[in-house]
């Protein structure tokens, strides 16, 4: 069986950013979110922006958190009835920490017959003990992204999706405003030509709290992040401020993300069928 709804009470969940406690969350707005619609989302990203082609090989880096099983729920889903063919691969970097269970992903990834690739690394002990990072954060990111693009490359995959959501897009946008002084976020779809990796964002156009209604549903098997820096980062505070800035101007996050689709910004055209831009 593939996916079936199970009775949950959505206070008890542990459903933050990687599967902790979100007591900030502003649970009115969540709603059940049923597979049907998370393949609507993903279809139409998915098409919009080219992402997917016949013969592809998709890798999908599994944190454990909310959003990377959700968009493996969704990969799966839609490679059933997708008119080009594509293989999924799941990819889990282990940083290290003693205590991360992936008992019930790798269970996951058996029903789903989806193949599952665990790398072991010691980044946790590189950045917390050996050089005792400050801001842990971004070297952190670099080298699981190192490990993670290694690992897919020797599985023979041409492309990776990133469980990037349209609450990530626009604080992103934000991260880049406040901090850098420019109005940027990553694209849909990008290419590393070092790696001659393609990245893709299937879930660029779910709310987070679609994703959170969705493992809600379906009672996804989320794991908490064992990191001691998670929850205490600049794009938590830039997830707090959105939220806020929508409580209090309804609809800002819609167009803020309308402003990127709308603007300039490299990678953000969408496919017409010819590669040329609206």
């Amino acid at each position: 069986m593939f996916l079936s709804p199970k009775n949950y009470k959505i206070s008890e969940m542990d459903l933050g950013k990687h599967g902790g406690p979100s007591d900030k969350m502003d649970w009115r707005f969540v709603t059940d979110m049923k597979l049907q619609q998370v393949l609507s989302y993903v279809r139409k990203a998915v098409d919009d922006y080219h992402m997917i082609e016949d013969g592809d090989r998709i890798a999908v880096g599994i944190s454990g958190g909310k959003d990377s099983l959700t968009l493996l729920y969704a990969l799966n889903g839609l490679r059933r009835f997708y008119p080009g063919h594509f293989d999924i691969h799941a990819v889990t970097v282990d940083l290290g920490f003693e205590n991360l269970k992936l008992d019930e992903i790798q269970d996951l990834c058996r029903e789903l017959r989806v193949e599952y690739t665990i790398v072991k690394t010691d980044i946790a002990q590189v950045i917390f003990q050996d050089r005792k990072e400050v801001n842990p954060c971004s070297l952190c990111a670099k080298m699981r992204k190192g490990a993670l693009n290694q690992a897919i490359k020797e599985a023979g995959c041409n492309k990776v999706a990133y469980a990037h959501h349209k609450d990530d897009v626009v604080e992103t946008m934000l991260l880049s405003l406040i901090y850098e002084g420019r109005f940027h976020t990553f694209s849909p779809v990008t290419y590393l030509d070092r790696m001659d990796l393609t990245v893709i964002r299937p879930l660029m156009y779910m709310n987070e709290v679609d994703v959170i209604g969705f493992v809600h549903k379906y009672k996804v098997p989320v794991v908490k992040s064992p990191c001691p820096a998670d929850g205490y980062t600049k794009r938590e505070y830039v997830k707090n401020l959105l939220r806020q800035l929508n409580i209090e101007n309804p609809g800002v996050k819609e167009r803020m993300f309308t402003a990127i689709q709308n603007g300039t910004m490299k990678g953000w055209e969408k496919y017409l069928g010819n590669h040329e831009s609206r």
